[in-house]
């Protein structure tokens, strides 16, 4: 057996080894999917938020600014449904961002009912950061796994995300009939 095959197996062992610790801690939130999915997912977002407020941007921004680079002029109640978060969560962010200068609110041209959300030139400024950042993460995140075990954790949590839908709308329409 080579040496890189030698270390890489190594490696993949002790990667092992952490995570049956982790499974087998104290906490019984810690052997749990959820929790440990929780754990991730939360580990994941403070170090987003570091990364991102070396841009100065905060936690959930940088998506409206993702959004609105692919498509920009959405209303904040489309911004809100993308998102998956609440309409008054979005006001508010979109109100911060105003202030600190990356969006600004404008009439629509085609009903002057509706407000739309449009990049500015600072908020475009942001893209190269936010695209970095999420690299450096994702870097970080994955380091030690291999280009085949990314693949597979990528589809493992698709099926999961799948799954959780499907489940979702399941108790929306359970409830609905009611």
């Amino acid at each position: 057996m080579s040496k890189k095959a030698k270390s890489d197996k190594k490696k993949k062992a002790e990667r092992l080894k952490q995570a049956k610790a982790l499974a087998s801690g104290s906490s019984p939130v810690a052997s749990s999917l959820a929790g440990t999915l929780v754990q991730a997912a939360r580990s994941l977002r403070t170090v987003q938020s570091r990364l991102l407020a070396e841009c100065g941007l905060y936690a959930g921004q940088e998506g409206v600014i993702m959004l609105l680079s692919a498509e920009d002029g959405l209303t904040p109640g489309q911004l809100a449904q993308k998102l998956g978060v609440k309409a008054p969560t979005m006001t508010r962010t979109i109100g911060r961002m105003e202030v600190q200068g990356f969006v600004e609110r404008r009439a629509s041209q085609e009903d002057a009912r509706l407000t739309k959300v449009f990049l500015t030139e600072a908020g475009r400024a942001t893209l190269l950061a936010i695209e970095a950042a999420n690299a450096g993460l994702e870097r970080q995140a994955t380091r030690g796994l291999s280009g085949k075990e990314i693949k597979g954790l990528f589809k493992l949590l698709e099926v999961l995300e799948v799954n959780l839908q499907a489940t979702a709308g399941v108790q929306d329409e359970e409830k609905d009939d009611m």
